[in-house]
């Protein structure tokens, strides 16, 4: 009887870590993300290895035209940042102030799970952004890494736009 117990706990952890090498490794087709998730015609969904940044985060890509409220006016990128399965990368768009916009410039979409977490994710956290004016999101539970790369960009982009 113990000997059963034994074999079979250890057919499921093998079984547990052959399916998470799969899924970390696997070799699946490159999956589209929805075009709803696509929010501006010039938003880039790819998940290779981040551009260089360091010129389009060290100054906003719009120059500075008013300074009313928390933020410059202006669109910032804040630095591709990793979400363990891709990489993220947003832009805050800031008018008269206070952050209008976010949108999503780069998101791990090549795995029909990631497409399916970010799908949800994305538009929480950026309704949690506009609503509380800052970085300063709650973590969406089932998609942690998402949200720490999303929060880790979006500081970015809003330390450039601070006054």
């Amino acid at each position: 009887m113990l000997l059963k117990k034994f074999l079979l706990a250890s057919f499921v952890v093998v079984s547990f870590g052959l399916y998470s090498f799969h899924q970390r490794h696997g070799d699946s087709a490159s999956v589209l993300a929805p075009s709803s998730l696509n929010q501006s015609p010039t938003s880039a969904t790819s998940t290779a290895t981040p551009a260089n940044n360091s010129s389009s985060s060290s100054s906003p890509t719009m120059q500075q035209s008013a300074m009313t409220g928390r933020y410059k006016e202006g669109q910032y990128i804040g630095n591709a940042a990793d979400a363990f399965y891709g990489f993220i990368q947003v832009r805050a768009i800031i008018s008269g102030g206070k952050i209008t916009d976010v949108l999503f410039l780069q998101y791990p979409n090549d795995r029909p799970n990631s497409v399916a977490i970010n799908r949800q994710a994305m538009p929480y956290l950026k309704q949690e952004t506009l609503a509380a004016q800052s970085a300063h999101v709650d973590i969406i539970s089932g998609a942690t890494d998402t949200s720490m790369a999303f929060i880790e960009s979006l500081s970015a982009a809003l330390s450039q736009a601070k006054m």
